[in-house]
Formats: structure tokens, sequence, C-alpha cells
């Protein structure tokens, strides 16, 4: 079982690099070592030039074997390379209980280490267990939490697989999700006129008073049972005894279903024209589309062979939902069916992230167990 201090090991190293999103190149370098040792072959997109990053998507696909190939599609698992802020600097802590944290300053990056290396260690798994296996593909991804910016670039058509696993939901291994949201951000600007607050403020036209009026006709927090709005940041004004003439909002729409996500967009358009005109004011509000929604059917591939593995390895196999983004939603964008895997990551995106060796352990398991259904 030395694999199991092995990936522990890793765990500790993959830490230790400066990822920050298309700033991955440490973590680059060593997956495409670690692959090609493996027996894949590999290959580095130019995701990162095209956003001036440092790093592209790598993608690694390793044949079935010729003797009693498996019958089915081949499979493509996925992970994200970059970590969010504060991420520079990180170390991780084990502790006697198997609980994985940060030394309490950065993030720890289990989002998404735990993934790349639950991903490595199942294929590991499968390899040294000498079973036949189906194809397997890999895509590790840049700058995924700025929207999904590198699988949003990348070539599909190099992917043979219609059943993808994306590893990078919370909680415990054993729980999927099959459905996300799309998600728009949306800004608004209302312009009016600037004039003295104290000796001609009827000369002004206020465009925080007309933002505000917006504002407080728009739904906030969960629209419908599918839909969520925010209006998260709002600047106007310079000083206190001017009547401002700019006032400028931003703000977030998420849904499961994408026809709402657009009419909620048209709804904030509607609502903060009618408040600037009221005033003599001018509003211009723009959006725009980072993630489309999807659901993946239930009678799926991805869905029933994960069930499947998760049975015979004694997991939850717990379908549920996300409202956060994945690559996932790039590959259903590009016709591509599938899950996205909790790999055991807790409190991401937070100094007090955490994972565990069990989570680990068991997604590298169930990995292994996807391969060869």
């Amino acid at each position: 079982m030395a694999w199991k201090q092995n990936i522990i090991e890793d765990f500790k190293q993959l830490v230790s690099f400066d990822s920050i999103s298309f700033h991955e190149r440490k973590t680059a370098d060593w997956l495409l070592a670690r692959l090609k040792s493996m027996g894949f072959s590999v290959e580095e997109d130019q995701a990162g030039a095209y956003y001036g990053g440092d790093t592209g998507n790598i993608f690694a696909v390793l044949d079935g074997e010729l003797e009693g190939e498996l019958e089915g599609d081949p499979v493509i698992f996925c992970a994200h390379m970059d970590v969010v802020d504060p991420g520079s600097g990180k170390k991780s802590v084990l502790e006697k209980d198997g609980t994985i944290h940060s030394a309490g300053d950065t993030v720890l990056g289990a989002d998404d280490i735990s993934g790349i290396l639950e991903i490595l260690y199942g294929v590991q798994l499968v390899l040294d267990s000498g079973k036949p296996h189906k194809k397997i593909e890999i895509l590790f991804t840049i700058g995924e939490e700025l929207y999904v910016k590198g699988s949003d670039v990348f070539d599909y058509s190099k992917v043979t697989a219609k059943q993808a696993y994306v590893l990078d939901l919370s909680g415990a291994v054993g729980t999927a999700a099959r459905r996300a949201p799309s998600i728009i951000s949306v800004r608004a600007e209302i312009k009016g006129k600037a004039a003295h607050a104290g000796f001609e403020p009827e000369n002004g036209i206020h465009a925080i008073f007309a933002a505000a009026n917006a504002v407080s006709r728009l739904c906030m927090g969960h629209v419908d049972e599918e839909t969520t709005f925010n209006i998260g940041t709002i600047q106007g004004g310079t000083v206190t005894n001017i009547v401002p003439d700019c006032c400028v909002l931003t703000g977030e729409i998420r849904s499961y279903d994408h026809g709402k996500a657009l009419e909620t967009v048209c709804m904030t358009e509607r609502i903060f024209t009618e408040e600037a005109q009221k005033i003599n004011a001018t509003a211009e509000v723009t959006s725009q589309i980072h993630l489309i929604a999807y659901e993946t059917p239930l009678e799926s591939k991805s869905v029933t062979d994960f069930q499947k593995a998760c049975e015979i390895l004694g997991f939850s196999g717990e379908l549920t939902g996300t409202f956060g983004g994945s690559d996932n939603n790039s590959f259903a964008k590009n016709g591509i069916e599938g899950l996205v895997l909790s790999n055991g990551m807790y409190n991401a995106h937070s100094t007090r992230e955490y994972t565990t060796v069990d989570d680990l352990y068991k997604g590298a398991e169930l990995i292994g167990q996807l391969i060869l259904l």
C-alpha cells in the first residue's frame, strides 16, 4: 500500500507550488513529467498564450490495451491546475487524524490538487492491477477559477470520449452533481448631472437616487427555485456636497434555466432604464455570459457508471446539483455528458480549507473503478 503514502507526499509537493490562475507553470511541468512516466501521450495547448499566462491546458491520452480491450466508449477525467488567492507560499499541515489543512494564512489548494491526484492515482491503481482498461483521456486546465477560461478555449475535437468526470465539488467522495447553472454578470451605469448640493440641488440629476430606486424594485436572492440574483457592488459620487452624476452597479445572475437567466437580464435593463428616465437620467446595462446551464440525464452512461462504481465501493452515490460553475459546463457545451465529482475538499476558497487522507484514498479508488467499468 505504498501508494497511500505516496499520494500524501505528492499532495504536499503540489501544495508547495504557487499556481495562481494563468501562472500554473510549476504544477504543469510536474504533471507533464508524471503523465509521460505513466505512458500517456501528452500535449500542452496555447491557452496560456491566448490569455497572457505562462501555461496551457494539458491533454493526455492513454490508449486501451490491444488484447482484451474493453468494449464501450473512452472516458475523460478533468481537474484544474489553478488556485485562488491567497494562494502564494502555501504550506500543508497533516494532523494525526488525517486532516490536511494550510498553515492558516493561505488556501490549501485541495481545490483542485485533490482532484488532480485522485485522477493520477486512480489510473495508476488500474495500471498496477494489470487489468485491461478502456481508453483514458485526461484534461488538466488553467484558469478555471476565472469562469473556466482554460477549458473554454480548449479544442474539443481532440477528445474522443463522450463520458466525462470533472473532479471539482466540495464534500465527501461518493457524491456527484449532474446539473449546474448559467452564470451571467451584469453592469448598470446611470448618468445624471452634477450640481452643488447646497446652492442648487434642483439643477442636478441624482444618479444614485435613480440607481437606488431601481435596486429597490429588483428581486434579490432567490428569484425562484432555479434562479438567484445579486447586486454586489455600487459606486457613485465624489464628495458629499455635489449631486452625483454617475453611479455604477455590478451584479450576478445564476439559474439552472438559461432562458430565465436571460429574462432576468432583460428585467434588469428595463427597470434601470425606467428609473433613469423618470428623472431625465440615462441608463446603460451590459451583461456577459460566463457559463451556460446544463443537466446531465439520469440515463447517461456517466451517471449509471458512477452509481455502479459507488455501489461496488460502498459509497453513497448521491446525485445532486451545484450552483457553482466548473469545467463540466464546457464539456456540456461541447456535447460531452458528464458529472462533477466530489473530491473531498471542504471550505474551499478560504484559509479554512481542508481535505482528508481518507478522501484522497477513496477518490483514487473511485476513479480506478470508473475506468474498469
